[in-house]
């Protein structure tokens, strides 16, 4: 009784030790590869969300971030920051190049590898002003003490003022190599390839599922990207400009419709607002205002015309102002270049047209003809001028006017002006003659 009572005793322990076993403990799903490449922006940062719930869901293994960027919008990093430090799933990170706010989203990782020549660090806000640096200093600081890293240097990577003369020059913002960065704790190893890391991270043989972006997402990166950008703006200024040489509102409307895409994805991708867009809105109102309703004036146009430019260059972003003048500038040479060579197609400028007079001739109408050929011609008076009658020039026969004298017919005379169709003659003497 006693032999089979431990006996039981015993099954019971070896069940409850099988079934806490780490090893079958441990999630069996797969590891999602989420890639943070190309500007931060909140199309990425709804990606990585969205990324962290369906690891959640699928019970992964690790979510592990391949990271190449050169960073982009703050509040996109902070959101994607903390959707990873609150993800159930490990988080790891494969860098390649975290400049900005990359260097935010790649210290929110458990482990981090990075590649030979990579780099880390270089995340000054801008604007650069006092409240943005001591708050993303702190915002870098706290991630990095999260998984004890060196907080002062990641302090040093936002704040200029900050002392490290180990890693940097006074009055540098820090960037780590790949070398620096393993040393100072905030890289776990330098691996040539992305598979190396996935091995270094125990992930060997897990199957791998990457995480994608939706259409909407796609449509808006692609849109927001700095060249795509300026072919919209492009479009949207020649529409206007055709616009004001054709008033068939067609042009407009396709100009109307490339600044809405334009606008549209930068508001998705959170380079832009609701004050921008109804600024832009405004100065395209006015701008068709000026055009269809009241034209002449100049005021609605041109008022319209600087919302419309400052919209745009506000829809980009503070931090890309630099790359919105560029797009801007590109945008109104190709529209100016473009809008010449249609000119010759379409000659006649509707809107100026609009605020000139034009005498409107029936189907009967005929020009007077043109005699300025006859001034200073000789002739002959072939009727009597009393003081207007007729006179032969050659074989032209024609009406005509003297001065105010009377000039018997038969008389030699000759043109001495013509006004449109009213030829004036004298008499001619044997003195003038």
């Amino acid at each position: 009784m006693i032999v089979r009572r431990s006996l039981t005793l015993f099954c019971l322990l070896a069940g409850a030790v099988a079934a806490w076993n780490p090893a079958s403990a441990r999630p069996q799903g797969p590891v999602v590869i989420v890639p943070i490449t190309g500007t931060i922006d909140e199309g990425m940062a709804h990606l990585v969300t969205r990324a962290v719930a369906e690891a959640k869901a699928e019970d992964a293994r690790a979510i592990v971030l391949d990271v190449n960027t050169f960073g982009g919008l703050v509040s996109a990093a902070t959101e994607i920051r903390d959707a990873l430090l609150s993800s159930p799933v490990p988080v790891d990170a494969y860098v390649t190049r975290a400049w900005s706010a990359g260097a935010l989203v790649s210290l929110s990782a458990a482990h981090i590898v990075m590649a030979p020549g990579a780099s880390i660090g270089a995340a000054q806000p801008i604007p650069k002003t006092v409240k943005t640096v001591s708050a993303l200093r702190s915002e870098f600081e706290a991630t990095a003490g999260r998984y004890h890293r060196n907080e002062h240097l990641a302090a040093a990577m936002v704040d200029a003022d900050v002392v490290a003369s180990d890693y940097k020059a006074p009055g540098a913002i820090l960037t780590l190599t790949a070398e620096r960065a393993q040393a100072a704790g905030f890289s776990d190893a330098t691996l040539p390839t992305f598979d190396a890391a996935i091995e270094r991270f125990g992930l060997a043989g897990v199957p791998r599922e990457s995480a994608t972006y939706t259409f909407g997402e796609q449509v808006a990166r692609f849109a927001t990207n700095p060249e795509v950008s300026g072919f919209l703006l492009t479009i949207g200024f020649l529409g206007l400009l055709i616009e004001l040489q054709t008033l068939h509102f067609v042009a407009g409307a396709v100009g109307i419709a490339a600044l809405a895409l334009f606008f549209g994805t930068h508001v998705y991708a959170g380079f832009s607002n609701g004050l921008v867009v109804a600024l832009a809105l405004a100065g395209v109102l006015l701008i068709l205002f000026e055009l269809h309703v009241l034209p002449g004036h100049g005021v609605a146009g041109s008022v319209g015309a600087l919302a419309l430019a400052a919209s745009v260059l506000l829809a980009f972003g503070v931090p890309f102002f630099y790359m919105a003048l560029q797009s801007v500038a590109v945008a109104i040479i190709l529209s100016a270049i473009i809008f010449v060579l249609a000119q010759r197609v379409l000659p006649e400028n509707a809107f100026v047209k609009r605020l000139m007079f034009a005498g409107t001739q029936g189907a009967d109408y005929v020009a007077s003809e043109d005699h300025r050929s006859l001034l200073g011609a000789r002739g002959e008076a072939v009727s009597f001028l009393r003081p207007a009658g007729v006179a032969r020039f050659g074989e032209l026969r024609v009406d005509v006017l003297t001065e105010g004298e009377f000039v018997p017919a038969g008389t030699p005379v000759r043109v001495t002006r013509v006004e449109g169709a009213r030829i004036f003659v004298r008499p001619e003497t044997a003195a003038s003659a």
